[in-house]
């Protein structure tokens, strides 16, 4: 594949799995306010969306006050729950490093709070190994909006052309295409690969091993 100067992740179901710990902060807000046993796999289907869409999609509510308060009570149990319950994929380290030894810029792009993703990496790789992280706080518009994505590049002194995006959903897939970024999609999530297809993309992989070949 061609060689860019400059690698931006995602975060979730790309580099990491926190599915667990995602499932069980959702359940605890939704059970809390009478939504009995909502559905794993459709808490699931919501990652990577912003905190309040997802919400949305799993109650039908569209109080934008309401949702404000499910996202409190969410990074409250988020707090407690995510980090112990978030895992990185066993391949992901390795490619990190091997992008590192040959002199890339790496970054992630995410609705997640960057404090969180912060909280886990540590825990992994040194202070200050990633030349940029963006999380949901740093931007006005979420992804498909390309805010956080062209402010990386910015703030990198990358290029579009020098870029790729790498992603595990459509949402990912959209964020590229309207930075007009190349997009690689990694089948860790939820999402497949007929659905990541249908957008503009270099490749797709079931794993994030392709980025080193």
């Amino acid at each position: 594949m061609k060689k860019y100067s400059t690698y931006l992740f995602d975060f979730d179901y790309t580099l990491a799995n926190s599915s667990q710990g995602i499932v069980i902060c959702f359940r605890h807000v939704l059970e809390q306010h009478g939504f009995i046993n909502p559905d794993n796999e459709a808490i699931k289907r919501t990652i990577g969306k912003t905190l309040e869409e997802a919400f949305n999609i799993l109650t039908g509510i569209t109080d934008s006050q309401t949702l404000a308060t499910f996202r409190k009570e969410y990074v409250k149990e988020a707090d407690i729950h995510m980090t112990s319950n978030t895992t990185l994929y066993p391949e992901t380290l390795d490619v990190l490093n091997t992008l590192k030894l040959r002199h890339t810029k790496i970054g992630i792009i995410s609705t997640k709070y960057r404090y969180r993703i912060l909280e886990l990496m540590n825990r992994h790789v040194p202070e200050n190994f990633f030349n940029i992280i963006v999380g949901g706080e740093d931007v006005k518009t979420h992804k498909p909006s390309p805010e956080g994505l062209l402010h990386a590049i910015d703030q990198l002194s990358s290029s579009k052309e020098e870029t790729l995006y790498i992603g595990d959903s459509t949402v990912d897939a959209q964020t590229a295409q309207a930075a007009s970024v190349d997009f690689w999609g990694v089948l860790h999530g939820v999402t497949t690969r007929e659905e990541l297809a249908k957008y503009p993309n270099i490749g797709i992989s079931p794993d994030l091993y392709a980025l080193t070949l």
